[in-house]
């Protein structure tokens, strides 16, 4: 029997739209119900392999049924914002799949759907329905099925007659009447009041039809006859409304012929248009216009092939290295040389070790690969010197392109090449070398087209020689100090639970949500502020707004502080350190944030706590990784700020850093209008937060939370600075024009970060772009400096031949374990290196410290 589909397109769109978390295209296009759409239309189609396909949409928002009754849908909401633009590229989506798709003014798309389906079934067509609501059951026959959405999008329910009269009690055709009598609060149609649906199902089971029950009222119970004489006439409209109108003018099944499939070209057009790479790839493996990625390739291991081979790498001058690498050994090794690939499979014995070594270590072969910071940390650790990485293809995509981070090799050959990877034996080896090799050229050319080529090959690429040295390093720990930090914690949790029972009355779960809401709100009778799904919320914001309510808040807030101390930091990082070196070996991430900061995991150490004091007590278990060491901490001061002088020009702000002012007390002066001399603590604290609030993009709302005034004190605090301070004001507006302009800011060394926020329909959502413009050119800007610095700090300390480690970035300052000995030249070099690592219009200043863990350290003066 030949088969057609219906599907809901305003349902099913919803359905995905809040289904599927955010997503966008680089340009700020939202995509996510389109992208979900899409993703269980394909499912659907390849399941019930349907002969003809048809989507139905509503038209405007007033139908023929709003004449009827006035408050049909009335409750509903307006379609979000975000989900609007999306209906026409979804429709770009059904042309490109050679779908046809119908929508009548006045009309929903049921009606369309209901004179569909009664048309197939006049032509003996079995048809199924796709929806994400039940308002279409009602048509349901044996040769109308319904297909359900549940769990979002996830899962699928099929009703036929059966599954509707178990779930119901009634045949299909009656379920318009159940509506008519008990209504349907999700469509605004009030019914009869007072008469639930299992009393109209009851009602219906006994009489049979609505107009059957209005007839037989004088045999019910007095309340019940009573509401129907009442409400009948109410009733016979709510049904009038919830029936699908089976006659639409212009609707013809003739106008959905044989599906042929989808025009793949044009699909595939349009998913890259919408950037939906998953959906790329499946696409093109169902096309065959692509198979898995396999490369001819020669197996290479005895000495006189590797001898050729060398000599042929050589010659070519550049290779494409894949490694495969298991418990920090070369396991195999894929070479793309031109188009000819190479696999080493042996690399566990000689003569292929020598081979790597002798490869990785010759300046005369340039090594692309992807992962060089891994390649580093493997010759390190093997005791070969790394030479000549021409190309890091992880890191020149990100460079390109932060927007997509830690993009694996897989991804970007799919992306930029059109190839999938094998992933597992030679055949992936050979591949990826491949991959490596022809990527190299795109990418390279990317970053010359983009001004970029100065920011990847003299920060970003040698950067990862850098990182691999920090990582090995490690930096040394206290485990006394840190067991004792850990009791001293034990020690203040506990007092503080006692106080908290105390406060209470009672004993409970301080860390169960629910018994913790049961205490505020119930027993205590605090102000409830939030609800979650399952209770009260106590969460950290709501815990702050009530702290002036009662002594318990101040107290829970604290013990979850010291609770996250012990965990996180005093037991955690415990658990963490290196048995062998006694070190934490944290990982730095290099193309994660899209301003071009580096991150720390596993564990992070660029989180240490700096507001309690307690937390600041967290830095005493770092210490030199000899005795007769210090640690040296270079600390750029007001790096940001300085950035912000220089980007911006304004006269104020350059000639109070030139002057070496205190910059908050001369911004408080400034925008106070009072003299130095009587700028308060108070007036210095609040300057301190807005000039830190220009640079994080902070908006009146963040600020007034921040210093605690009023959001229209708060505003007035930013106009009044703008204000002051023009040329801020001036590079801020530039900033955003340039933005909405471009689609992009860069930093001063054309770092760049793509804005689709700028784009959104949500008016909040586009103020988040407009603070993260202004915010990615300064902190971007500051993340270039350091780096460089960083570089340049790195090979100094190699080419002196000192055994001083950097072992530790942290946003804007940088820590070294120096041996005594060499700390007076490398605290010299350190300065001059970090001050200097590029020139402003106004000067950059270092502060440096030093002591025997990071905690302790002193001024240095230099």
């Amino acid at each position: 029997m030949e088969k057609l589909l219906l599907i809901d397109g305003n349902s099913l769109m919803h359905r995905a739209y809040h289904a599927i978390p955010s997503l966008s295209t680089r340009e700020g296009l939202p995509t996510n119900a389109v992208f979900g759409f899409t993703n269980m239309l394909f499912k659907v189609l390849a399941e019930e392999r349907p002969d003809r396909v048809a989507v139905a949409f509503d038209k405007g928002r007033v139908t023929f049924r709003h004449d009827t009754l006035e408050t049909y849908k009335a409750s509903r909401p307006a379609t979000p914002e975000e989900l609007r633009p999306q209906f026409p590229l979804l429709k770009d989506v059904l042309q490109a799949a050679r779908i046809p798709f119908f929508e009548v003014d006045g009309y929903e798309a049921d009606d369309i759907i209901g004179a569909l389906a009664t048309q197939a079934e006049e032509k003996d067509l079995g048809v199924v329905i796709l929806t994400g609501d039940k308002d279409t059951l009602q048509l349901v026959s044996p040769r109308v099925k319904v297909l359900i959405t549940r769990k979002g999008i996830s899962e699928l329910e099929l009703y036929d007659e059966e599954k509707i009269v178990a779930r119901y009690g009634l045949a299909p055709g009656l379920l318009v009447d159940l509506k008519g009598l008990a209504g349907d609060q999700s469509d605004n149609i009030p019914g009869i009041p007072g008469i639930g649906p299992k009393t109209a199902a009851e009602l219906l089971q006994r009489f049979g039809t609505l107009e059957h029950v209005l007839e037989h009222a004088g045999e019910l119970p007095p309340r019940a006859r009573n509401l129907i004489r009442d409400y009948g006439a109410q009733a016979k409209l709510c049904k009038e409304v919830a029936t699908i109108e089976r006659r639409v003018p212009g609707i013809d099944l003739d106008a959905v012929p044989a599906w042929p499939g989808p025009d793949y070209t044009a699909l595939l057009n349009v998913f890259r248009r919408l950037e939906f790479r998953s959906l790329i790839k499946n696409l093109l493996r169902e096309q065959e216009e692509i198979k898995t990625f396999a490369p001819p390739f020669k197996v290479v291991g005895d000495a006189g092939g590797l001898r050729d081979l060398y000599r042929d790498v050589r010659r070519v001058g550049q290779v494409g290295l894949a490694l495969d690498i298991v418990n920090n050994q070369p396991v195999s090794v894929g070479l793309a040389a031109g188009e000819e690939t190479y696999v080493l499979p042996g690399l566990h014995e000689e003569p292929a070790v020598s081979f790597l070594k002798n490869l990785l270590e010759d300046a005369n072969i340039g090594k692309i690969c992807h992962d060089a910071k891994e390649i580093h940390k493997l010759g390190a650790r093997l005791g070969w010197h790394v030479a000549n990485i021409a190309l890091d293809t992880m890191v020149a995509a990100y460079t390109v392109n932060p927007m997509t981070p830690n993009r694996s090799l897989s991804e970007l050959a799919l992306d930029q090449l059109n190839l999938v990877l094998p992933n597992t034996g030679l055949a992936s080896v050979a591949a990826r070398a491949q991959a490596i090799r022809r990527l190299y050229a795109l990418l390279n050319e990317k970053l010359r087209q983009q001004d970029q080529l100065t920011l990847y090959y003299e920060i970003e690429l040698p950067l990862t020689a850098v990182l691999s040295a920090m990582e090995l390093a490690g930096i040394a720990v206290d485990k006394e100090q840190l067991a004792r930090m850990s009791r001293e914690l034990s020690e203040h949790i506990e007092t503080l639970a006692l106080e908290i029972y105390r406060l209470a009355g009672e004993e409970f779960n301080i860390n169960s949500p629910k018994q913790l809401a049961h205490i505020l709100f119930e027993r205590l009778r605090l102000p409830a502020r939030k609800r979650t799904k399952t209770g009260y919320s106590t969460d950290a914001a709501v815990l702050e707004e009530l702290v002036e309510e009662h002594p318990i808040v101040g107290k829970l807030l604290a013990y979850r502080q010291l609770v996250k101390l012990k965990g996180t930091y005093a037991d955690g990082l415990a658990a963490v350190i290196d048995a062998a070196t006694g070190c934490l070996h944290t990982t730095f991430h290099q193309t994660v944030t899209a301003t071009g900061r580096l991150s720390s995991a596993e564990p992070n150490l660029q989180n240490i706590p700096v507001r309690l004091e307690l937390g600041r007590k967290i830095r005493k278990v770092f210490i030199p990784r000899n005795p007769e060491n210090l640690l040296l901490a270079a600390d750029y001061s007001q790096i940001e700020l300085r950035i912000l002088a220089h980007l911006s020009g304004d006269p104020a702000l350059i000639t109070a850093f030139r002057e070496n002012q205190d910059i908050h007390t001369q911004t408080a002066a400034e925008v106070f209008g009072v003299p130095l001399a009587s700028v308060t603590p108070a007036m210095r604290s609040r300057a301190k937060a807005v000039n830190f609030g220009i640079v994080y993009g902070i908006s009146d709302f963040g600020l007034a939370r921040d210093i605690g005034v009023s959001r229209q004190e708060a505003r007035r605090f930013i106009d009044r600075y703008l204000t002051r301070f023009s040329g801020v004001k001036a590079f801020i507006e530039q900033t955003i024009r340039d933005a909405r302009e471009e689609g992009y800011v860069t930093t001063l060394f054309n770092r760049r970060r793509y804005l689709p926020e700028l784009f959104h329909p949500n008016r909040t959502t586009r103020a988040f772009g407009e603070r993260a413009a202004v915010n990615t050119r300064i902190q971007g800007s500051a993340a270039d400096i350091i780096k460089l610095a960083m570089v340049n700090l790195h090979r100094q300390l190699v080419d002196r031949g000192l055994e001083t480690k950097m072992v530790l970035q942290v946003h804007d300052e940088l820590i070294f374990d120096v041996p005594r000995k060499e700390f007076d030249e490398v605290a010299a070099l350190v300065k001059r290196e970090m001050e200097g690592a590029v020139r402003l219009n106004v000067p950059l200043l270092v502060e440096l410290k030093a002591g025997s863990n990071w905690y302790d350290v002193q001024s240095v003066q230099r």
